[in-house]
């Protein structure tokens, strides 16, 4: 019995190899038949984008591909927005959208001819049961059609303008926001190839997705405790000279209710700071007046220090932005100071290569601003800081501003403004001045040389106070009052400004060689603190009945101290106290009795 069955299963099996066998056979046939036909010709059944091409030989078929295939001219496109519906008409041409027929052709007569017999006679065998379909090869500059849709990008997009913190007193307060709308560039994308394959005249048309910013009352709980964390603290990334400070409100405008913190509004203010930090390395000039007596001191007509080149790492800054915005959230820290990230590249020559003088690197740096100045106070400072600048003091030379900024009235250019005169401020040739002395008399503290001779002013001065502390000021009126300092180093001294009246800024550069010394001064002690006397009033016929001028300011009395000592290995090589006696000021106002028009 189990012999008959194997007999029976053994004739079943080979009866199956015979008809595979003569399938193979048929279809080997029918392969062959169709390998002698089409010779140099497509093969059957081939069609691209639904268009048989089987039968042609490859110049019939590139022909008939390109009366067949052509890219649309344009494209119609519709954005519908909330408010409205955008139309843009885009030129194919201008992303050099085409159809590559030599490849398509090609491709297509390659079609059961790789070279793999057998890879070659299933594709054949393929073709008979079924046609096969090929894509369209579209070529165009995806950078430009790329810059095209971020063109529409732009005036479909609407921003939102997310919820607003602020500090009202100290209340945290939280403004609505408004919801954006934004445009999906690559489904757009999708969308006009997909089109210019289909050769396809209708427009598309795509809806902007709803941007939504609204807080429901858990987010809005939530975002005024995280503001809590933060009302109190402070944040500031420093590069050389330069802080960028963020504290409050500031520190606010990066958090973000919805998903943690505001990346984009982040890394836009990283790319801020790169635009102003940025720069190519600086090679160092250093030219004389012609006049110039260098061994007397002289003069440097032009002169700029070697400085590297920078590149703010902006990848790095918005991760460490990011990440110091968390720590003060999340931590006790109520201040942080960073450092911000770069990339350095060396300038070809150093300062000290082009002069002789031991001039080689910055050794003191002194900063004032002047908010609020009148014009011609203004005009002042600049001309004053120009005539100090370039300024040379010999190793043991005692330097005098007086002596070296000459004198001071309208025949040498100065304009009136305000100065401080027999104990009352009034208009005089020259007001302004003692803003270059006081930014000079902080450059050589922070440099560390001997100061020998220094006034405070008369009453304490709004200018002098911005940013710094007070009694850091130096008041100059020649021939009384001048601001002396002595160059106590082996190599000669260079006086640098740098001027900016659109930032109200003065800076001036002490550059030399350094020795190791380290300058130190302490916080100013402030004793015998005086209120002011009460409003002057003064009447004036000059002035129309009822107009009030104020002509000066109140200010609190006080002295002053702070200590400054230098040291270098530990030692003590120079120390000094300085002090002021500021008087309490009394505020004066003109008031008019004259007639009225």
């Amino acid at each position: 019995m189990n012999k008959a069955r194997k007999l029976i299963k053994t004739k079943r099996r080979f009866m199956v190899i015979i008809a595979v066998l003569l399938c193979l056979l048929v279809l080997s046939g029918s392969a062959s038949i169709i390998l002698a036909f089409y010779h140099a010709k497509i093969y059957p059944n081939i069609f691209i984008s639904d268009k048989s091409f089987g039968g042609l030989g490859q110049e019939e078929a590139k022909n008939i591909y390109r009366e067949k295939f052509a890219v649309p001219e344009k494209i119609n496109i519709e954005v519908a927005t909330q408010k409205e519906k955008l139309n843009f008409e885009l030129e194919t041409n201008t992303f050099k959208a085409s159809f590559n027929a030599d490849k398509d052709v090609y491709d297509a007569y390659l079609y059961g001819r790789e070279g793999n017999i057998f890879y070659d006679l299933k594709n054949l065998v393929e073709l008979i049961a079924k046609r096969q379909n090929r894509q369209l090869s579209l070529e165009y500059d995806n950078g430009e059609l790329e810059n095209q849709i971020s063109v529409i990008i732009g005036q479909a997009n609407i921003e939102p303008i997310y919820p607003k913190i602020s500090l009202s007193v100290s209340e945290i307060v939280i403004s609505d926001g408004e919801n954006g709308e934004k445009l999906n560039g690559e489904e757009l994308k999708t969308n006009i190839l997909n089109a210019i394959l289909k050769r396809s005249q209708d427009k598309i048309i795509i809806n902007t997705e709803i941007m939504s910013v609204a807080l429901d009352s858990n987010q809005r709980e939530v975002l005024i405790e995280r503001a809590q964390k933060l009302k109190e603290k402070s944040l500031s990334f420093t590069f050389e000279f330069e802080e960028f400070h963020y504290s409050k409100d500031k520190l606010f405008l990066f958090l973000n209710p919805l998903d943690s913190y505001h990346l984009e509004v982040i890394k836009k203010e990283s790319e801020s700071i790169a635009e102003k930090l940025n720069r190519d390395p600086q090679n160092p000039t250093f030219t004389f007046l012609p006049t110039g007596e260098v061994g007397e001191g002289g003069r440097v007509q032009e002169f700029a220090p070697a400085k590297p080149g920078v590149k703010v790492k902006t990848e790095e800054l918005t991760k460490l932005f990011t990440e110091s915005i968390k720590e003060l959230e999340t931590t006790e820290e109520t201040s942080l100071i960073k450092k911000i990230p770069v990339e350095e590249s060396p300038p070809e020559f150093a300062t000290e290569d082009v002069n002789n003088l031991g001039i080689k690197e910055l050794i003191g740096r002194g900063t004032s601003t002047f908010r609020g100045s009148i014009a011609s106070r203004v005009y002042n400072i600049g001309l004053a800081s120009s005539r100090i600048s370039g300024a040379l003091v010999k190793p043991g030379e005692v330097f005098s501003f007086n002596a070296t900024l000459g004198e001071v009235d309208k025949i040498t250019g100065y304009k009136e403004a305000y100065i401080i005169q027999d104990g009352q401020t009034v208009l005089g040739d020259g007001g302004g001045v003692c803003q270059v002395s006081t930014t000079l008399f902080r450059a050589v503290l922070d440099a560390g040389l001997p100061v020998l001779e220094r006034r405070a002013h008369s009453y304490r001065v709004g200018y002098y106070e911005q940013g710094w502390p007070v009694g850091f000021d130096a008041t100059v009126y020649n021939p009384t009052t001048d601001f002396k300092f002595k160059n106590d180093t082996d190599s000669h001294i260079l006086i640098q400004r740098i001027y900016n009246p659109n930032t109200s800024s003065l800076i001036f550069e002490l550059y030399g060689t350094k020795d190791g010394r380290i300058a130190t001064t302490t916080k100013p002690v402030i004793t015998d603190v005086q209120a002011p006397p009460e409003d002057l009033y003064i009447d004036d016929p000059n002035l129309p009945s009822g107009q009030i001028k104020q002509i000066d300011y109140k200010a609190w009395g006080s002295k002053v101290s702070f200590y400054y000592e230098v040291s270098r290995g530990g030692e003590i090589i120079y120390s000094k106290t300085f002090y002021s006696n500021y008087q309490p000021w009394q505020a004066k106002f003109l008031r008019g009795t004259g007639a009225t028009n």
